[in-house]
């Protein structure tokens, strides 16, 4: 049923999704705009710029297609153009304009300070997703103030846009990442489910650090592997942005930005999560992953099918559960060792790594440097913040260092330091540093 308002996602299809005419002072629908521009024949990357426009026709002096048209015509060999154009989008096409009988339930956004879940089959999420390749979803390209200005955006029309700087290139690797998911997904529909659940924690579900008689709990650190290929069986953290995603359609392409474009389905997150605030995190269960990728930033590369093997529960969710907690970006390295800081990160992590109900047996978690590099965090005191929340929350550390044995020894120092004198969370206090 469509509810067209504040609580719930604006769907390009609903009826009260209306678009002036051109030239007139009239209304119509903007779905029949939409299913016209995108029945007719499509060809080549202008054509697919000029399909797009044609129901955003606002934007047609703002937007520019530089990347897209990169990919197409620069970055891919004329005959793999063509196999896409002939067989692939025709695919996407049809699978954007099944939305109204797929997405037969009003989504209600997920907004701040309220604990709620949404499940969706994966089939709806290529859905949605189509649809935002396609710049369908209304309202969504947001100015400062406007009713999405607190929400990511969703539409991919920063995907298209060419950059300043060559990042063009690392574009045509995401959109690589992100047309071999709609490729996949069109020749075989995926029959899974896939989970976004936001937590909230209010300060009386918060630990009291300096009192807490907690032990650390145990750590385990390698400098080889990573979260996403090594993590198999754990919750693992995704290094976030308050809006979730971060740059993965614009042009970031670090920790969150490459676990999104191996996992396209995690996109649809901006869909309907508000920005997070300082005690909140979203989970993400069930995410299949498609691609493998080498490289980091400016160098990343998509590196062909990842055949995800993980086996599904009973909801027919993958075992996969990723985490997304938004360290502070600091501008000042001093400030990160202020107590309201230290205090700040410690919540955020708790509230990732907190699992309501029993707390026995939970997985451990595996993490790295979370909050580091561009974020300016310090990476032995985001691992001992990350030790100290997780022995809160009663999971066991897997701490992925990325070949920094340096820093793995040191933190290995710290957890041996504190283990062999038997120390709680509340005597070795990092607010007391």
């Amino acid at each position: 049923r469509d509810k067209w308002d504040k609580d719930h996602v604006r769907m390009p299809c609903s009826t009260n999704n209306l678009y002036p005419m051109e030239n007139s002072k009239k209304v119509q629908n903007r779905w029949e705009l939409i299913e016209s521009a995108l029945l007719a024949p499509i060809k080549s990357s202008h054509d697919l710029q000029d399909a797009i426009l044609k129901y955003n026709a606002r934007y047609s002096s703002r937007w520019n297609f530089e990347a897209l048209h990169c990919y197409f015509n620069e970055y891919l060999d004329s005959s793999d153009a063509q196999e896409f154009f002939d067989h692939t989008l025709p695919a996407m096409v049809r699978l954007t304009l099944q939305i109204p009988s797929v997405c037969t339930v009003a989504i209600p956004l997920m907004k701040r300070q309220k604990n709620h879940s949404i499940t969706i089959s994966q089939h709806q999420a290529a859905c949605l997703l189509a649809n935002a390749f396609f710049c369908t979803f209304p309202r969504r390209n947001s100015h400062k103030h406007s009713e999405y200005s607190n929400f990511p955006d969703i539409n991919f029309n920063r995907l298209f846009q060419g950059g300043k700087g060559g990042t063009s290139t690392v574009k045509c690797e995401k959109l690589q990442s992100v047309l071999h998911y709609f490729r996949c997904v069109t020749q075989c529909t995926p029959t899974g489910t896939l989970t976004f659940h936001r937590q909230a924690l209010q300060s009386e579900d918060l630990p009291k650090w300096e009192r807490s008689s907690e032990n650390f709990s145990r750590l385990h650190v390698s400098t080889k592997g990573n979260i996403e290929d090594d993590g198999t069986g754990f919750l693992q953290v995704d290094f976030a942005n308050k809006y979730i995603g971060g740059g993965v359609i614009g042009e970031g392409c670090v920790q969150e930005e490459i676990r999104f474009l191996i996992c396209p389905e995690m996109i649809l997150s901006r869909l309907f999560c508000e920005r997070l605030d300082s005690n909140e995190c979203v989970f993400i269960i069930g995410a299949q992953r498609f691609s493998n990728y080498t490289g980091y930033a400016h160098t990343f590369k998509w590196a062909g099918h990842h055949d995800d093997k993980s086996i599904r529960d009973s909801w027919g969710r993958r075992y996969s559960q990723v985490v997304a907690i938004d360290a502070h970006v600091f501008h000042s390295y001093i400030d990160q060792f202020k107590i309201g800081f230290l205090k700040r990160e410690l919540d955020k992590a708790y509230c990732g790594f907190y699992s309501p109900g029993d707390s026995r047996n939970l997985p451990a978690i595996a993490t790295g440097n979370w909050g580091c590099g561009a974020f300016g965090g310090d990476s032995r005191l985001k691992g001992l913040l990350q030790m100290m929340a997780a022995s809160a929350a009663n999971r066991d550390l897997v701490y992925f260092t990325f070949g920094d044995s340096e820093l793995a020894e040191d933190l290995l120092d710290i957890h041996n330091f504190i283990k062999e004198r038997h120390l709680t969370l509340g005597k070795y206090n990092v607010l007391n540093i």
